[in-house]
């Protein structure tokens, strides 16, 4: 009897039918490949639509004299990168906006780690201190520029009336050169510290106790504990920490632009806020373009090099 008729014959006979060859390895990864690039393309087909066309669309609007005024728009090759380097404001904003960084950064650093440690260290109604910790960091900037503006009202401001109580004279909190981006910087400070804190409460919590247990038998005190097991064991939470906030602070207008609009004598004005008003007031396009793919470059390069600072102090 043919091979062929004795497996008929087992089949009618009620045996089990012999199993289908299995599929090749490469066959099954081809599945998975198909099946993983249907999920993937609504996000691909929404980040190329609203992340990389705006940027291709924008690099190249920046090689133009694009104007909301002109119908026309003209090929003019690197004269909008050349006359950002000479331009003076482009300079004086960027000068504005790495000050408004060094003042921020350190204390949205250490005032946040002081909070933390602070909670850790099992003070009393912890919750209470958590949400009077973190509940600013969620209200949204028009509420925060807004309850800060009153504060530094010249006439009526909690902050004049603290300094006329100590017999001092008032300040123009927003509208003196030499106190206003102090001013925006402790606005920045008290609103966006919680989201530091919450790391680095994070990051204490996951500190293994015995690394404590060891230093404590070897008689070492709460501030040699400190330096000798906490901080170094933060290192990589402060460097993440210090990278966001580095980020951030070259990134900031929202609260400038309420708050100041740049001003008193541009003396506030942020690197973003220079590139809105040369694009949307001065209504040149292109020239904004160029300033703004300047700074992503800048931003860009710190970056780098933060990810090769950071591995180094840690190893």
């Amino acid at each position: 009897m043919s091979t062929t008729t004795s497996r008929a014959n087992a089949t009618e006979d009620g045996g089990a039918p012999e199993p289908r060859p299995a599929s090749s390895p490469a066959a099954r990864e081809r599945r998975t490949r198909s099946t993983g690039w249907l999920f993937v393309l609504p996000f691909a087909l929404a980040f190329g639509l609203f992340m990389v066309w705006p940027i291709v669309q924008g690099l190249w609007m920046s090689f133009t004299d694009e104007s909301l005024t002109l119908n026309g728009t003209n090929f003019v090759g690197f004269d909008n990168y050349a006359e950002a380097f000479g331009d003076p404001d482009v300079w004086s904003s960027l000068g504005n906006t790495v000050f408004f960084t060094v003042i921020t950064v350190v204390p949205l650093v250490v005032v946040a780690l002081g909070m933390a440690l602070l909670v850790h260290s099992g003070l009393a109604g912890q919750w209470v201190w958590r949400l009077a910790y973190f509940a600013p960091f969620l209200l949204p900037v028009t509420v925060v520029t807004l309850i800060w503006q009153w504060l530094y009202q010249p006439d009526l401001g909690m902050a004049n009336q603290l300094l006329d109580t100590l017999g001092m004279e008032p300040i123009g909190w927003l509208s003196d050169e030499k106190f206003a981006m102090w001013s925006i910087a402790a606005l920045t400070v008290w609103w966006t510290v919680g989201f530091n804190f919450l790391l680095y409460l994070a990051a204490l919590q996951s500190i293994p106790d015995q690394l404590y247990e060891a230093a404590a038998l070897d008689g070492a005190g709460a501030w040699r504990r400190l330096f000798s097991v906490t901080l170094p064991q933060l290192s990589r939470t402060t460097a993440l920490v210090g990278m966001l906030q580095v980020l951030a602070s070259l990134k900031v207008f929202d609260q400038i632009f309420i708050l100041t609009k740049g001003g008193p004598n541009n003396s506030t004005r942020p690197i973003l806020e220079y590139i809105y008003d040369v694009g949307f007031t001065g209504y040149r396009l292109g020239y904004a373009s160029a300033i703004s793919y300047l700074f992503f470059a800048l931003i860009i390069i710190i970056s780098i090099a933060q990810l090769r600072f950071f591995p180094r102090q840690e190893g």
